[in-house]
Formats: structure tokens, sequence, C-alpha cells
């Protein structure tokens, strides 16, 4: 099946999960990954109020201590983009939430790559990830002492999207693909689930630059990752005829939008760091709530910022609905928003040292790399933010 501004994938969250990738050979799939989609027995239990926070307020104690946190950086995963992980962040700043829990937070545009080494070492105490496997392959192999405080999305959010003839796993036999770094773990895990080895069955090469227009005009390739939310909607807009194979049609588990710190940080300022991702969690409900309003918020910061990255307001209209539509299909019901699934996550690892992903440092493990205990404190008993409401 070929795509022509036809991949719904962002506004029709059932032809998402429910469609398989172009040329998979597989039968509709159900959701994300089969143990993603059930409460898992270690996912922690919503609190009903934690000690200094209320309906009624903040307590002056708990105040004084989150200000003596004193500044909290939070680098960004991509600019300022209506992406998870980013969004909830920008919309918590916008609406003066970290100012409700004392709290003094500094947003810096960056790159998620880049952030890991700045945060294991407190020179920024939160950033993005784009998925949990990113985060535990750094922690493995520098042994930085690092942990995820939430996890927006439960299954992958790369594609790769191929050229026109390219229509069935057979056809990948042979070809190049081209990355941006190297290629996504989904997505290795996605073809070696049809036997497919790199360097062996195909082999990758780099490319430049963020424009799929111009990455699917290449000879040299033939196909390349990019995000659901993003990649196929700039295709779809330019009438460009291509190819998906989708590692959620596949069952390939997976995780994206995670925010993370350091243990340090998180050991001397325990309060500052939970009342951080209480101002953020509640960013992400508004977030859900409004996805185009949440948006909007994240196109004015980019603008404010120059917009370094050619950035569109259509774009990250886009972005959001794909990703908030996900993050709504797939958390369970009766399950907070953002609470990790500590055994998806696992699945997730363990899929991915089956394909051979993992290659310094060894298998990871979940095992200290996250920490639902945080969220769980933050939410009540009905899975809403526990926020002063006067």
């Amino acid at each position: 099946m070929t795509h022509q501004r036809t991949i719904t994938i962002v506004l029709a969250v059932s032809v998402a999960l429910g469609a398989a990738g172009c040329g998979s050979k597989s039968s509709s799939p159900t959701t994300a990954a089969t143990d993603s989609t059930a409460t898992p027995t270690t996912e922690a239990t919503p609190t009903t109020e934690p000690a200094g926070v209320s309906e009624s307020g903040i307590s002056a104690e708990r105040c004084q201590a989150n200000k003596d946190a004193g500044t909290i950086t939070y680098l960004t995963g991509f600019d300022f983009a209506a992406a998870a992980s980013i969004v909830e962040v920008v919309v918590a700043q916008n609406k003066g939430y970290f100012d409700k829990m004392c709290l003094k937070v500094d947003l810096k545009p960056s790159f998620s790559t880049a952030n890991y080494p700045l945060v294991a070492g407190n020179k920024a105490q939160f950033s993005s990830s784009g998925s949990f496997t990113e985060l535990a392959e750094f922690s493995a192999a520098n042994g930085a002492s690092l942990v995820g405080m939430s996890v927006d999305g439960r299954t992958a959010i790369d594609v790769l999207i191929g050229k026109e003839f390219v229509a069935t796993y057979e056809d990948l036999k042979g070809t190049t693909i081209g990355v941006k770094g190297k290629l996504p773990s989904s997505i290795k895990a996605l073809l070696a689930s049809h036997s497919l080895v790199e360097g062996t069955d195909y082999k990758t090469v780099l490319i430049d630059g963020f424009d799929p227009k111009v990455h699917i005009a290449l000879p040299s390739i033939v196909t390349f990752p990019g995000w659901k939310s993003n990649e196929p909607g700039q295709l779809q807009a330019a009438d460009i005829t291509f190819n998906t194979f989708d590692p959620t049609a596949e069952q390939i588990p997976g995780s994206f939008g995670l925010i993370y710190t350091n243990k340090e940080f998180l050991a001397a300022h325990p309060t500052a760091a939970q009342d951080f991702m209480r101002a953020v969690m509640l960013g992400l409900a508004d977030a859900l709530a409004d996805p185009d309003g949440a948006a909007q918020i994240c196109v004015d910061a980019i603008t404010a910022g120059g917009n370094p990255n050619f950035l569109s307001p259509d774009g990250e209209k886009f972005r959001w609905q794909t990703e908030s539509a996900l993050i709504k299909s797939l958390t369970p019901q009766g399950t907070p928003f953002g609470m990790p699934d500590v055994a998806g996550l696992q699945a997730e690892i363990d899929a991915y040292a089956k394909a051979g992903v993992f290659t310094e440092g060894g298998t990871p493990s979940t095992d200290g790399l996250v920490d639902p205990s945080v969220l769980a404190g933050i939410y009540n008993a009905d899975g809403k933010v526990i926020w002063p409401r006067a």
C-alpha cells in the first residue's frame, strides 16, 4: 500500500495503531506492545496528599526548601518543539506553574543527545529524552547516574520512510538507509524481526539536515527513519508519495517523551524535584486537553528564540496532535499520564538487546534508571495532579 497524503497516524489513532506499515507481511496489529496496554504491577500507586502540598496551598517550609534548590535548568530535546517531554515543560512555564511551586526554572533549547552529560554532571537538572533506550544506552556506556521521572509515550515514535518502490521488507535487502547519527533502536529491532541485520542485509550512511523532502529525493538511499509526528506530515503536505515501516504495527515495544534528572539533584532536593514534575504533569494535562493551544505556546517560544531550525506552526500542530493522540490512546485507563511503566520499559530493553542494539556497557536494566515513586506522589487516587487551587 502506498501513502500519498493519507498517513493518518496523527489524527486517527486507530489508523496509527491498526494499519500495518506499508509492505508489512503481518496482519493488523493491536496497540504498541502487548505488555504496555495493561497497567503493570510495578507501577507506583498514586497517593492522596504529599506533605506540604495540598489543594489549599504549599507549606512555607516546602516553599523554602524549593527555593533553596536555586535555579533549575531544563534543557529541551529539540528547540521548543511541541513534542512530548518538551511541550509540557513549556506550557508549565508559560502558565506560571513553577512559580506556584516556589521554583526558579530556566528553560534552554538544546538537542537530546547533547544533554545527557550535562545532566549527569549536574550542570543542568532536567532534560528530555527521545526514548528510554536512548537514556539507558548513555547511562550504560558512561556509568551515568541518571533517572527517568516520567514517560509520556508507551510505543516507539520512530517510523522508517521509504520511496514509493520500496513496498515490502524483502525490498529492503541490499539497500542503503540514510540516518541522522545512527539507526533508531526501534527501527533496528523492527528490521531484525524480519531477519534484516545491519551490515549484512543493509547498510547505513549519514545524511545531512532535517528536511524529509530532500532526503526522499537522495539517489544514494531508499529509506530513512523519522518520527511519526514530523516527517510524514511534511511529506503529505508536499504531495510526495512514500511508504512506511512502523515498529508499532509489528508490536515492537518502545517509548517516547521522557523527562529525566540526575540522582545527585534528586537526593539533595527531593521536594524541588517532585514539585518540578508536579508542575510539568499539570502542564501535560493542559497540553493533552488543548493540543492546538499547547502547540501555539511552543510556536511562540520557538519564534521568540529566533526559530533557528525553521519549525513551522503547522508542523508543530501536526507534531503534538500526533503525539498527544498516541499518549491518550495508549495510557491505560486509571493510570496517570506520564507514569513510567517499568515492566514495559524492561520489555523494550529486552527486545532491543535481542536485536543487538546494545554494544557498549552491556545490556542495561531498568533498576535505578526510573523512579515511579516521584510521580506517584503528585497524583491523587483519581489520577489528578494534586495542585493548590487557591
